[in-house]
């Protein structure tokens, strides 16, 4: 059972590759959080920019549109390169579909904050949406990223029974 976990996990890597992957991985998405969570701010709180509707639901939704292109491409180049034999295209949109699902789960983390607890200072839309919802958004992410998004496509693999 453990060798079949082991396989699954590593995919025909070693331990140290695997970690330096995921550590490019954590890299990538922290600078994926500053250019996230910087233009969260500066667009829903600076002043400088006058949002329609709720201004945190629309700036949460513009930041992590212009993260998840950052995100696609350093991970296509640094974090997963040569592993996806996909099309550029057919992997840039099953990339983004993934960061839709993790965008709504940061949307409603954010949402539960502010429509369903009545928190809505800009303190509680941080921890709501750039904290509470990246994790989970990142877990999610990481596990359609090495899976779906840049998998080489799948071979038949014998049974380990």
């Amino acid at each position: 059972m453990f060798a079949q976990l082991k396989h699954k996990i590593l995919r025909g890597q070693t331990w140290q590759q695997w970690l330096a992957g995921v550590i490019r991985f954590c890299v990538v998405g922290l600078g994926s959080y500053v250019v996230d969570v910087g233009l969260f701010n500066f667009l829903a709180y600076s002043g400088f920019v006058s949002l329609p509707w709720d201004a945190s639901m629309v700036a949460k939704t513009i930041s992590v549109s212009v993260a998840v292109v950052f995100s696609w491409v350093t991970n296509r180049l640094w974090t997963f390169n040569n592993r996806s034999d996909k099309p550029l295209g057919r992997e840039f949109i099953l990339f983004v579909a993934v960061n839709i699902g993790g965008l709504l789960i940061s949307l409603g983390c954010l949402w539960v904050s502010r429509y369903a607890m009545g928190a809505t200072s800009q303190l509680a839309d941080n921890i709501s949406a750039n904290i509470v919802g990246l994790v989970l958004g990142t877990a999610f992410r990481y596990v359609c990223y090495r899976y779906v998004v840049f998998a080489p496509a799948k071979t038949s693999e014998p049974s380990h029974s």
